[in-house]
């Protein structure tokens, strides 16, 4: 008879490139238990045993592979004196620029995780999650790269200056961020975090051409990785992954997030064995979707890139939407438990076929 994993055995075997019992899915749900609760997501997020149970409550319901601990990406520049702007079915975003002029980034101090009441908030979240799930279940904490955070805490305009223009500053601003992103993801790990996302969207050259980040924030996003003491998976939020693919493997991350941009199957032969790979449901297009999209979606990534293992099924811009029906989700774990069995012998069979 067949072993049935723990999920934890699951994706970790399917990180290391190899064949699991099934494919894994980590939806990544984040402000989707407040569409759970009906209740807005600020009132959500403010309360941990609310999110601590609707966490473990999720993962049974949609046969989940992890907990997820990602609130909102604006609570690292909470933590520096910005604002958060709240809405009830979408997610909190940044609010004014920290920063209103590129001459006052050497008065920038770091922040103290001990007295900020979001990241604390994480913090107790992951204690919890980790005593109530133990080494059986996966528990993602997440970090924005030093390289991608001052979109928020600058305004996309100013931080475009600061790139092309400014270099010392630049270098200035990208030691702070680093000393910052290293403490928050280690904390989040000696709290109870199995692993670390590594939020990095400016990498992509979807934003940010290839030459420009290699000359500016790789090597910042290489050195910061390597004090994380922990697994880190690098997401670059939808953006494009083939271009910087080699680059990102050499950083020594164990996984990578890639969204409809990049074609699977080329991407998948060329990250074998070199690393795993986590994608890449369309969260935007998921919220239309019929019952039939969704399983011919599903099914056609496993063809593409779960043969070997090394796939983890995932949506490609790190939480699930508010507004996506509960039997989307319900069909996509539905899915991945009928064609996501190895060894994926359909594959062969649906091939021959055609």
């Amino acid at each position: 008879m067949k072993t049935v994993m723990s999920s934890m055995e699951r994706v970790l075997t399917a990180m290391a490139n190899q064949e699991p019992d099934r494919v894994p899915q980590l939806l990544l749900f984040s402000l989707y238990g407040a569409r759970e609760l009906e209740m807005s997501v600020k009132d959500y997020f403010m309360d941990v045993d609310l999110v601590v149970n609707t966490q473990l409550m999720l993962q049974k319901k949609y046969h989940n592979d992890c907990l997820y601990t990602f609130t909102y990406a604006a609570i690292e520049t909470e933590a520096f004196g910005g604002e958060v702007l709240f809405v009830d079915d979408e997610p909190p975003n940044a609010g004014a620029p920290l920063i209103t002029s590129l001459e006052g980034i050497p008065s920038l101090t770091l922040p103290d995780l001990g007295t900020s009441p979001g990241l604390l908030r994480i913090l107790e979240l992951t204690r919890r999650l980790k005593q109530a799930a133990g080494d059986s279940i996966p528990i993602i904490g997440v970090v924005m790269s030093p390289f991608s955070l001052p979109i928020m805490q600058l305004g996309f305009e100013k931080y475009l200056e600061l790139i092309y223009f400014r270099p010392k500053l630049f270098n200035q601003l990208m030691a702070l961020n680093s000393v910052f992103c290293v403490n928050w993801a280690n904390a989040q790990l000696a709290a109870g975090a199995t692993a670390i996302c590594y939020f990095n969207p400016l990498a992509s050259p979807t934003i940010i051409e290839k030459a420009t980040y290699l000359k500016t924030g790789y090597a910042c996003d290489c050195q910061t990785l390597a004090k994380i003491k922990g697994p880190t998976a690098t997401h670059l939020a939808s953006g494009i992954v083939l271009p910087v693919l080699d680059e990102i493997i050499n950083s020594k991350t164990a996984l990578l997030g890639f969204g409809q941009g990049d074609d699977a199957p080329v991407l998948k032969a060329r990250s074998r064995n070199r690393i795993a790979l986590a994608g890449n449901l369309n969260g935007i297009e998921m919220v239309n979707w019929s019952l039939e999209k969704t399983r011919i979606t599903v099914k056609t990534l496993i063809r593409q890139a779960g043969v070997g293992g090394g796939l983890l099924i995932s949506d490609s811009h790190g939480e699930i939407p508010y507004q996506v029906p509960s039997d989307v989700l319900a069909t996509i774990a539905e899915t991945v438990g009928e064609w996501g069995q190895y060894p994926l012998e359909w594959i062969g069979a649906d091939q021959d076929a055609s």
